[in-house]
């Protein structure tokens, strides 16, 4: 897939097809590689964005081609040795496209606390705000290697809880009830060259450019009780 860069902001060009099914491209920012700065500067952004997340879409594209070619082949084997290829780089697809909404630049409402019955829930089941976020922090740090950390609601029993992952292993290979409210990349693309070793200044600073409001929308959309 071709890219071109517009003030920094990464456009797809055209969408392709791996064997009669669509393939995947990757998603636009809808902020400036430089907007988040100085939580996150511009570098670590593009890269992470144009390389990283565009590897995962490569990676899966081509697992998916070499799936739909075993399954007309009926080639067990390789059905089964793609299983893991498409989990880990389908993940980092699923979890890249979710982490760039789950961010917002301050100028626009990044790290404004919610409010409303997300923010209700918030102080309901972790006290306040800053509860939750030492929390995700706590957990975040915590984590060996490289995953995610995650806000998310579980739609069957109506609470919130946090979450970890290894890899890129989705939210949903937790639970297919939970859904997620926002993800914390904890690989070392997405803070080393600015936080060097120190993942707890990452995760201390990038509470400045949540995006609350993607997060309410998301729970006000995914919580039954709401929706009634």
């Amino acid at each position: 897939m071709a890219l071109r860069i517009v003030g920094k902001k990464a456009q797809r060009v055209g969408l392709g097809h791996v064997r009669g099914l669509q393939s995947f491209s990757l998603p636009d920012l809808p902020y400036d590689y430089g907007a988040l700065e100085p939580v996150i500067s511009a570098e670590i952004m593009q890269l992470h964005h144009q390389k990283h997340h565009q590897t995962y879409i490569s990676n899966y594209n081509k697992a998916l081609e070499q799936l739909d070619h075993a399954l007309s082949k009926a080639d067990s084997p390789t059905i089964v040795r793609l299983q893991s290829a498409i989990k880990f780089n389908g993940g980092g697809h699923i979890n890249h496209s979710i982490f760039w909404k789950n961010l917002a630049p301050i100028r626009e409402g990044g790290g404004e606390p919610p409010k409303a019955s997300l923010g209700w829930a918030i102080d309901t089941q972790f006290g306040s705000l800053e509860s939750l976020m030492q929390k995700v922090n706590a957990e975040g740090a915590a984590l060996q290697g490289s995953g995610w950390v995650w806000l998310a609601l579980d739609k069957e029993q109506q609470k919130l809880s946090v979450e970890t992952t290894a890899n890129q292993d989705p939210l949903v290979t937790k639970g297919s009830a939970l859904a997620p409210l926002f993800g914390i990349d904890v690989w070392e693309h997405a803070y080393y060259l600015q936080y060097k070793n120190v993942k707890a200044d990452y995760l201390k600073n990038i509470w400045k450019v949540i995006n609350w409001k993607y997060s309410s929308e998301v729970y006000e959309k995914e919580s039954p009780c709401l929706r009634q």
